[in-house]
């Protein structure tokens, strides 16, 4: 069976949020099962990523992760709060809040997922 893993990212800068997309597309290549779940100032990324007449420089690297499948979820409060959930739902990008608006971690940890924050 193939290890588990879930990775959260709660942190808003972007040299911290490439750890994640990176770490995923690793993973998925070591024959992991990856879920990456996007939450609190990492949900404003998004927006970024397609300001118009900009090229994000994550941006090639956040469509290799998204065309993989690898983003499970995108917390609905903090994308609400950080007014990103346009450009989320925009992306079509799964949304999560059944922890008071939140992804629950607990979801990943019942379903076998060790879980990795950044």
């Amino acid at each position: 069976m193939a290890r588990k893993v879930a990775l959260f990212a709660f942190n808003g800068e972007p040299t911290c949020f490439i750890h994640v997309l990176l770490n995923s597309l690793d993973m998925e290549e070591q024959g992991y099962s990856v879920k990456v779940i996007i939450e609190g100032a990492a949900t404003a990324i998004i927006t970024g990523l397609h300001e118009k007449g900009t090229v994000h420089p994550l941006n090639p690297l956040y469509q290799n992760v998204k065309s993989h499948g690898l983003i499970d979820a995108v917390c609905l409060a903090c994308a609400t709060k950080m007014h990103s959930i346009d450009a989320v739902k925009a992306e079509g990008l799964p949304i999560a809040g059944t922890l008071n608006g939140h992804p629950a971690m607990s979801t990943y940890l019942n379903d076998g997922h060790e879980i990795i924050t950044f």
